[in-house]
């Protein structure tokens, strides 16, 4: 019974996060852009943590580190939410899944991981899929970063952001769950804040709109779905095999794809489908058991 609340609990996060572009196009719409929008969402979730955890921030000034989490969050948050609002619902989220592809390069470098042959297999099949989904059909190889959109650009850079953040948070896994999230939530309010009021400044982004109920109620609603998914996530990944977690995060991107479909908000080619089979490929490859060096060199006559 408790494995099946853990599953349903991150299915529950899963839906959140695939069905998030929709109110952040609802804000965009209403003349909220989506870094403003990111900075009010985790802005709330910020305080709210700060009330129930009224020590976390002393408990966090412990951890210095917790400011690279704090970057690599943030980044993610304003790559993800800024390409979901103004790309392609499906080619964005299928870019942003090459997380595990990155994954596997930052532990090589923060981790001291060596990449086995399987990982590199991982690798050229997650390239592969984007190859299909970014070059425009029948042009060179030359032409490949000239089928990159703005969209494109932000998903692949949240994506790394995300693979990033996961590291990070398996480096500080001794830091407690409070102080990460304090970062992870700061993270996204501070980077979502000033990349909005910079932007104003420079006049390519518009002011926050004068409140207004409609756009208020979605405001809050998407912020609370993303702390209620978030408290979700804990809940389930601290209940399952690390296996079964990533698999089920994996329904983020079908929930993306019918609900984006459904509402006319992306359209699907061959060559789309293609590449994104190759990544979700390369995604579920990386939940397959890996036989360390040690244990191959044993198996060997």
């Amino acid at each position: 019974m408790l494995s099946l609340l853990a599953v349903l609990a991150l299915l529950f996060n899963a839906v959140v996060w695939g069905l998030s572009w929709w109110p952040f196009r609802t804000l965009n719409a209403a003349g909220l852009h989506p870094l403003w929008a990111t900075a009010l969402m985790y802005g709330l979730a910020l305080v709210c943590l700060l009330l129930v955890r009224p020590g976390v921030l002393r408990q966090a000034a412990q951890y210095p580190a917790l400011w690279l989490l704090a970057l690599a969050s943030g980044l993610t948050n304003v790559g993800f939410n800024w390409a979901v609002t103004v790309g392609d619902v499906v080619r964005v989220v299928l870019l942003f899944y090459l997380m595990p592809a990155w994954a596997v390069l930052l532990a090589w470098k923060m981790l001291g991981e060596v990449p086995t042959g399987m990982a590199w297999v991982r690798l050229a099949l997650a390239f592969a899929g984007v190859v299909l989904v970014v070059l425009p059909p029948g042009a060179g190889w030359a032409q490949l970063a000239t089928g990159l959109s703005g969209a494109d650009a932000l998903a692949i850079g949240g994506g790394f952001a995300f693979a990033l953040t996961n590291v990070t948070l398996r480096r500080l896994h001794q830091v407690p769950d409070p102080a990460r999230m304090l970062a992870m939530f700061g993270g996204g309010a501070l980077l979502g804040a000033l990349g909005a009021s910079l932007g104003t400044a420079l006049g390519s982004i518009a002011p926050l709109p004068p409140l207004a109920l409609g756009w208020v109620v979605v405001a809050v609603a998407l912020a609370g779905g993303f702390l209620l998914g978030n408290y979700a996530l804990q809940f389930g990944a601290s209940r399952l095999a690390a296996s079964t977690t990533a698999l089920v995060m994996l329904t983020e991107v079908v929930f993306a794809s019918v609900s984006s479909v459904l509402l006319a908000a992306t359209v699907l080619t061959p060559r789309t489908l293609a590449g994104g089979a190759l990544i979700l490929l390369a995604a579920l490859l990386a939940l397959l058991p890996e036989r360390s060096a040690s244990a191959e060199t044993k198996a060997l006559p």
